[in-house]
């Protein structure tokens, strides 16, 4: 019986100018490269042997894919559809391992606070959901519904009985606007707050620079050098920063941080400045207010809501510090810690422009009204934590 005729390649240029650079690809697969220069010496006038000698291939594997390229062209080189193994798990199975996962593990009698997946095929195999499951195949099912039970996320309920009217107030005031009037050119607001217990820790080796392939080295040992609390009132809309570095917090250094600001211009000569802060103990209550009107009649004292410092947009500040000052912390003495938090402190205000602040009394009404559906129907935590989106800033 006479073998059977290789099929005729024929190319366009085009064609074979996309060939070329599929055969030469260094991101495609090896096997569709492959595939990809048995049709190429095809088109050359070559014998499947030939070509199956070149390559190192069998001549079934170079009939195979010169046939299906004639057939198809470039989509015949890719692999056909293919059933697969059948599925060792039923739906009962994966809906018993999901149901399983999204338990607490106390509430199941597992001494453990969270599952992981070989926790979870563990137990699965104790209950008898199945005879033997791996800990990969159990990821695989939960990743379908994006099940993730070694993860955890803490909430705060809401424990301001005046939460509403205080995060309105601060919200209002980033925009201008108090008691429902705007302020005017003489009128600023003042974000403020205290970074504590920023240490000086000396490496007991040199910290190495990056270099190539390497990222900057910080030796895990250290010497400690003492701390220091960073207080610093930062102008919402002027988006300037004063900054004091005391011993530690308490009445007397956030009075002198007070002090910095209101002998200042223009806050000395303005007809309001309004001081948003915490609940911090050194600024609360009425008492922290008297205390602040006293000193200066013009300045007027806003207390974000209990567990709303998120509100304060003097974080913003901190955490560029954190991000840009202190970590990773190597000092030698508390003199590097307060010269390097002064130096920021001015290349910040040299460049810095005013937050652009995206959360609004609106997102205000619509965090307390999924807080008062979940009080409705306890089943899921509310979104508590729920922040303004990442401003801009230079810095």
């Amino acid at each position: 019986m006479p073998a059977p005729r290789a099929r005729q390649i024929t190319l366009t240029t085009a064609e074979r100018r996309r060939l070329t650079m599929l055969a030469y690809s260094r991101k495609a697969p090896y096997q569709h490269v492959v595939r990809v220069r048995i049709v190429l010496d095809a088109a050359r006038g070559d014998s499947n042997a030939q070509i199956a000698r070149r390559r190192g291939l069998a001549v079934d594997t170079v009939r195979l894919w010169r046939g299906r390229y004639a057939d198809g062209g470039v989509p015949g080189l890719k692999d056909r559809p293919r059933s697969g193994r059948p599925a060792r798990f039923g739906p009962v199975q994966v809906a018993e391992v999901k149901a399983l996962a999204c338990q607490l593990p106390a509430e199941t009698g597992v001494p453990l606070s969270r599952w992981s997946c070989p926790e979870l095929a563990g137990e699965a195999v104790t209950r008898g959901i199945t005879e033997t499951i791996s800990a990969s195949t159990v990821r695989r099912i939960l990743a379908t519904d994006a099940i993730k039970p070694w993860q955890h996320r803490s909430w705060i309920f809401l424990r301001d009985p005046d939460f509403a009217a205080k995060a309105t107030r601060v919200l209002n005031l980033y925009a201008r606007v108090f008691d429902g009037l705007p302020l005017g050119d003489d009128e600023y607001v003042i974000s403020a707050d205290e970074k504590t217990s920023i240490q000086a820790r000396c490496r007991c080796h040199p910290t190495l620079p990056p270099g190539t392939a390497r990222t900057m080295r910080v030796n895990h040992e250290y010497d400690r050098g003492g701390a220091l609390a960073y207080l610093a009132a930062y102008d919402v809309h002027r988006a300037h920063v004063i900054g004091l570095c005391q011993d530690t917090t308490g009445i007397t250094p956030f009075t002198e941080l007070v002090d910095e600001v209101m002998t200042r211009e223009p806050y000395a000569r303005a007809h309001r400045v309004f001081w948003i802060v915490d609940n911090g103990s050194s600024h609360r209550g009425q008492t922290a207010i008297n205390r602040l009107t006293e000193r200066y009649p013009n300045a007027v004292m806003i207390h974000t809501p209990v567990h709303a410092s998120w509100l304060n947009q003097i974080e913003i500040y901190f955490s560029l510090v954190q991000r840009k000052v202190v970590t990773p912390n190597d000092f030698t003495n508390l003199d590097q810690v307060q010269n390097r938090l002064t130096a920021f402190e001015q290349r910040y205000n040299a460049t810095a422009k005013p937050y652009r602040w995206k959360f609004t009394p609106t997102d205000l009404k619509d965090l307390l009204t999924r807080i008062e559906r979940h009080e409705q129907n306890p089943q899921q935590p509310p979104d508590h934590n729920h922040k303004p989106a990442a401003p801009t800033h230079a810095a």
